[in-house]
Order: structure tokens, then sequence, then C-alpha cells
């Protein structure tokens, strides 16, 4: 017999030593598209012959779109002996699983929260009984969670731009909590927030500021914003990322605002130091998430890591305007909603999110 595994299980244990085999049972088209990373693919037609390829003393997770071809595959395996669990829900319920991880940024205690199978990430800051929330999803009980065990007041809600990839909770939050919403007025939305401006400073208790002091970062898109806690970190958004930079492409204007990524990058981004910790928002197929360590990188490893941010403008921009990968699934109908700031039903939310993160380039 097989055993299920839910997802926030599953993610407790991705990158460590307890890690299970994970066997992805769909076709090559849909393993292409979104897989979870390090798993390999048989589909389920080929399992039978290709039983070899599947370790004998490792737990195997077989995966699929929502459990059904999965458990199948789970089925057949424990009758060769083989430890097995089926991951419950498949791929679609991966999408919704959500994990957290706790670190200090000298004097601030910052939350970062993982969408795993999103690769979403979003941030609270807290000092003196209060906290700020920046980039939240509208899955709002995990930050309301988070303050309550640390004892926070959310008092500030803050994108880092118009998202394209996944619904904003960020309107949401605010209006629950009774916090203030700050946006970038670059990025046009239908609805009352309250603007930010280049150089804007946010105070935490206890001495402690958020400096938007690399707000104008525009490039992903217009209203792209930048936080720098301290000198500690940096909350960079879609604009950099521990593996690239944000894709200049969706407004249809790539060359334009690959120009823009660039100076943002150059003259906003990279004259922090090099000691100066990268917060992204977002985290690609290739990068690897532990369960007690933050996504991260120093600047200084990522100027060395990430051979195009030495290149001259026009090589920089010729590289970002010809990386044609797929863009975010459904991506025009989330700007729309995201403008908007409206409801969405949870039926319409699940079809809008499915697939990963395509932020990148």
């Amino acid at each position: 017999m097989y055993r299920d595994i839910s997802g926030e299980e599953l993610a407790s244990r991705i990158e460590t030593e307890d890690a299970p085999f994970l066997l992805d049972v769909r076709e090559p088209d849909e393993f292409a598209a979104w897989s979870i990373r390090g798993a390999a693919n048989v589909p389920i037609a080929e399992l039978e012959a290709r039983l070899a390829e599947v370790p004998e003393e490792r737990e195997i997770v077989t995966v699929c779109a929502s459990g059904g071809r999965s458990s199948i595959a789970a089925t057949a395996l424990a009758r060769t002996g083989r430890r097995v669990a089926n991951l419950a829900g498949g791929m679609a319920a991966w999408g919704t699983v959500y994990d957290s991880v706790t670190f200090d940024l000298g004097g601030v205690v910052a939350v970062q929260v993982r969408r795993r199978g999103k690769g979403c990430l979003s941030y609270l800051l807290g000092s003196g009984g209060e906290a700020f929330v920046v980039d939240p999803s509208l899955d709002l009980d995990h930050y309301l969670a988070i303050a309550a065990e640390h004892e926070w007041r959310i008092t500030r809600v803050l994108d880092t731009h118009l998202h394209a990839d996944h619904l904003s909770g960020a309107r949401a939050l605010a209006e629950t909590v009774g916090a203030t919403l700050h946006l970038n007025p670059a990025d046009d939305f239908g609805f009352a927030y309250e603007p930010i401006a280049d150089g804007q400073r946010f105070d935490l208790p206890g001495g402690v500021s958020l400096g938007a002091v690399t707000v104008l970062t525009p490039g992903h898109t217009r209203g792209s914003t930048a936080y720098v806690v301290g000198d500690r970190a940096v909350l960079t958004g879609d604009t950099l990322f521990v593996d690239g930079v944000g894709r200049p492409d969706l407004a249809e204007r790539a060359a334009e605002f690959a120009r823009n990524l660039y100076r943002s990058l150059t003259e906003r981004i990279l004259v922090l130091g090099d000691e100066v910790l990268v917060l992204p928002a977002h985290y690609g197929a290739s990068v690897a998430v532990r369960p007690d360590e933050p996504v991260e990188i120093a600047l200084g490893a990522l100027r060395r890591e990430l051979a195009a941010l030495s290149w001259p403008e026009q090589e920089f921009v010729a590289w970002a305007t010809e990386r044609s990968t797929p863009r975010p699934p459904n991506y025009e109908a989330i700007i729309r909603a995201n403008a908007a700031g409206r409801s969405i039903a949870a039926s319409v939310r699940a079809g809008l999110e499915l697939g990963p993160n395509r932020c990148s380039v």
C-alpha cells in the first residue's frame, strides 16, 4: 500500500537529507511546462518498461496534475515492495503550498513567506510590535497568523509592482487589518492607496527604517519598486532575482523597458554594498529552496555569478529582449484584476494562477 503525502510535508523535506525521490508521471509536455525541482519524469504509460529508473532504497513520491494518475502509479510501485507516497492533489495542490523562514536583518525580524509551487516570495518585517508586509498573496491567513505569533500589528502593506503572475493580496490585507496601502503610482491602479515617492522612508519602532530609497526602478513594470532595509537587505521585487533579472516584455515595449531596467539596476541597486542581501519577489525553477534558509543572495556574490550585470547597456538590452520565454499563464487577466483590485472567486482564481512563475530572464 502507499500513503498520501501533503504538499506541506513534501515542502519540509525537499533539499534535506530526508528528501524523497520525486516521480512525475505526467506527459512530457505537462512536465516541461511546470514541475517540482529535482523531479524525474516517467509518463505513467511507460512506467512498467522503465521501472529500473525508479530507486528501491528511497521513498518515492508520485506526482501528477491532480492526484489521479499518480495514485495509480503509486499502487503499481507499492506492489514491487517500494516505499511510496502519492502527492495528494497533485500539482494543483502544490501550487497552494506555503512555508516560511524567519531571520534577522539587524534589528528587524524578517519572515520570508514562500508559495512553493508558484515561486512567489513575500515578506513581513517587524520590530517593536509593528510590522510591514511586502507583496502579500490573497491567502491572507498566512500573514495574519505570522503577525499574531510575533504579536505584531500590521501597519503598512506594500507591493513592489503590479504583479502579472499571481493575484495580489495587498489591498485585501490592508483593508482587513486597517493598514495603510502603499503603491507606486507609475503603475496604473484603479483604487485608493497612498502613493510612494523616491527616497520615502517608513520607520518601524526601535529606530529601524524601511527606506524606499530605490523606489523608482522601472523596467519590469513602470512602477517597479525596491525597498532597502537599513544597510542589510534590499527587497527587489521583480527587478533583480537570485539568478536573473525581471523580464521587460510584458508591456509589449521590450527594448524601452530593458533600457529602463538596465539603468534601474546600475544606478539604483548595484550601487549598494556587496554585503547587502537581495530578497526578491520570486524565484525560478533552478533555485534550491531549503526549509530553514531564506531565498537570498549577497549582492556581491550575484555580481560575480550573473554576468549580465557587468555588461554595457547595449549588450544587456539585446540579451534581455532576445531571451524569449513563455509568458506567465493568464498574465493579461491577472494584470487587469490586480490593477482594478477586484474580488476574484476561488474557482476563477485557481484557474488564473495555475502554473509556474515566469517573470524573469
